[in-house]
């Protein structure tokens, strides 16, 4: 039996969310335990993080735990190859194929964070380097960031909304799109999407024509939403969704009709620099609503910085939530 792997928000049903939820505010409110003595987590890092690392290291540190931080690449690891029947005559030093299985036996846990602003769409969007590193390693592998999914940034977002407004089902949160200099991850739109229709909430994605998200993402998020009394709305002009929107949560992401050519990505969004900015003026339009965002931010790039520091902002709280969160899945896979 293979071990388990936490990679995508519906890997996890609406029942075992509400459960990893009550351990969490649990951990906020008892933050130290032993429950992790002796365990290690090797985490493995593509990308930069600033919140993924240092929350993650926290936590298995207030659990009794350890955390064994790797960089690919540079000073760090080596490069890894996750392609298969390849001759790796590269640039890749070492196969996903052996680093699972040797780190497998010096951890307890693998957890990777590696998104990819690749040339292809359709090669990006398979996830290879989780996929491979869950189907190799004989641990439990949890997703830190993929270019599809961000699991445990949703899972915070969702207790921040449950914090501020109680039982999410049935109420508005508007999730849109923002402009920025470059083209980023979709992982962060997706699975706040997916999680909160899993929640049962009438979801509002704006977003200007031309950055749609993943067409099985939508699906999904349509078949969450239908299973919970929710529901799911696209609109291309985001100030029509303010009006009873109790949560404003903005994020920009690439187009994946330009995507793998950053120059016309930066071309084709242009027009939408200033029209797609959340403004107080656009909060105060809304159901006394509070403003979410994964951090980090551009100020008065996607949301003025009078926003970020006003009452309404909860982007502090959503990122000690990732604390609080990771914390639960670390005990859910390990403990």
């Amino acid at each position: 039996m293979k071990p388990q792997a936490f990679l995508a928000p519906q890997d996890m049903s609406l029942a075992e969310t509400r459960d990893l939820l009550a351990v969490a505010r649990n951990l906020q409110k008892n933050p130290l335990r032993r429950d992790l003595a002796g365990k290690t987590i090797g985490m493995i890092f593509f990308n930069p993080s600033l919140r993924t690392r240092t929350s993650f290291d926290v936590a298995m540190n207030h659990l009794g735990g350890h955390a064994v931080i790797l960089n690919v690449g540079g000073e760090g690891t080596w490069t890894l190859e996750y392609r298969e029947d390849i001759i790796m005559d590269g640039d890749k030093s070492e196969h996903i194929k052996e680093a699972a299985q040797v780190l497998s036996r010096y951890v307890d846990a693998i957890a990777i964070r590696a998104f990819s602003a690749g040339t292809s769409w359709e090669e990006d969007r398979r996830e290879q380097i989780h996929r491979a590193f869950a189907a190799y390693a004989t641990v439990p592998v949890i997703n830190m960031e993929s270019q599809l999914h961000h699991p445990c940034q949703s899972l915070a977002d969702i207790k921040t909304i449950e914090d501020r407004i109680g039982d999410p089902a049935g109420q508005p949160l508007l999730v849109t799109w923002g402009w920025h200099p470059n083209p980023l991850a979709m992982a962060v739109p997706n699975s706040i999407v997916m999680e909160a229709a899993k929640f049962g909430m009438e979801v509002r994605l704006a977003h200007p024509p031309g950055w749609e998200l993943d067409s099985a993402v939508i699906e999904t998020a349509g078949t969450l939403a239908e299973g919970a009394g929710g529901s799911l709305r696209i609109y291309n002009n985001f100030e029509e969704a303010l009006p009873g929107a109790r949560a404003v949560y903005a994020k920009s992401w690439g187009s994946i009709t330009h995507y793998g050519d950053p120059q016309q990505q930066r071309a084709a969004a242009a027009p939408y620099r200033d029209k797609w900015r959340v403004t107080l003026e656009h909060m105060e339009r809304t159901d006394n609503a509070f403003f979410l965002h994964c951090l980090p931010i551009r100020r008065g790039i996607e949301a003025d910085a009078a926003v970020l520091d006003a009452p309404c902002s909860a982007v502090y709280d959503e990122a000690e939530n990732r604390l609080h969160v990771q914390k639960a899945v670390l005990l859910r896979m390990l403990a």
